[in-house]
């Protein structure tokens, strides 16, 4: 059987979520209480992977367990045995050939920024106090110019796994306040590394006056990392949600 679990976590305790050495992660914590359910540590096909301190509201992954176990029944084991920040929201069935990264057609991240002169004791690790007043208009004309499919090279840490075309095509991008959050949404057909959260420290030279809104086309056919904002703080990076094709029942 081939299995997608679909998960929420809090990233701030967390080295992101692929295993790392000496590090704890939301995969080792997660490959831990799925061996305390069946008895073994299937392989895990993650549909991203995400930095330390970053947070997903819907992150996904598919495994093929060695032994049939109904999906309710392993949605409630895993629950009881995962800790209070990491919580797996579903378990259903899906097709032999689905991979969670490569069936992938998309995501969506928001950026989340506290935007207060004084910060919030409850907000530590999961926004990005900014104490200056944003003018959320300025910032989603700025964002609409990322719209659209474009090489963003410029607004992406230099990694070897993002080796080749470095074009992504943008289907969302805006700034909306509610409240005192000033949220960022982005969705695309696939991201870089660091790609949001050098968008969103772009949008904040915007701002602060370092960017003009008009100067983001420029930059991007600069495709040189230089130009654009820095890379803005992981804690108030969400990944928000998973887009796939998928029949109701399978």
């Amino acid at each position: 059987m081939n299995l997608l679990v679909t998960m929420q976590f809090d990233g701030s305790g967390y080295h992101g979520w692929q295993v790392q050495e000496n590090a704890v992660s939301v995969q080792s914590v997660f490959q831990d209480a799925l061996f305390r359910v069946l008895g073994e540590r299937p392989d895990l096909k993650a549909c991203s992977r995400t930095d330390t301190g970053v947070h997903a509201r819907e992150f996904c992954l598919s495994l093929r367990p060695a032994r049939e176990i109904p999906p309710e029944r392993l949605l409630a084991a895993l629950n009881h045995f995962l800790p209070k920040d990491i919580a797996v929201l579903s378990v259903r069935r899906v097709p032999e050939d689905f991979h969670a990264r490569y069936c992938c057609r998309g995501k969506r991240y928001v950026y989340e920024i506290w935007n207060r002169p004084v910060r919030s004791a409850f907000l530590s690790g999961r926004a990005l106090h900014e104490y200056r007043r944003i003018d959320e208009a300025l910032l989603d004309r700025a964002a609409s110019h990322f719209l659209g499919a474009h090489d963003f090279t410029s607004f992406c840490t230099a990694d070897r796994r993002d080796a080749g075309d470095l074009t992504r095509t943008v289907t969302e991008s805006r700034v909306r306040r509610e409240g005192d959050f000033v949220r960022f949404s982005v969705a695309a057909d696939g991201f870089l590394y660091n790609m949001v959260r050098i968008m969103t420290g772009t949008l904040l030279a915007v701002h602060r006056g370092r960017i003009a809104p008009e100067d983001i086309p420029g930059i991007l056919e600069k495709r040189d990392r230089k130009f654009a904002g820095p890379t803005a703080p992981a804690c108030g990076l969400y990944l928000d949600r998973v887009f796939y094709d998928l029949p109701d029942e399978v």
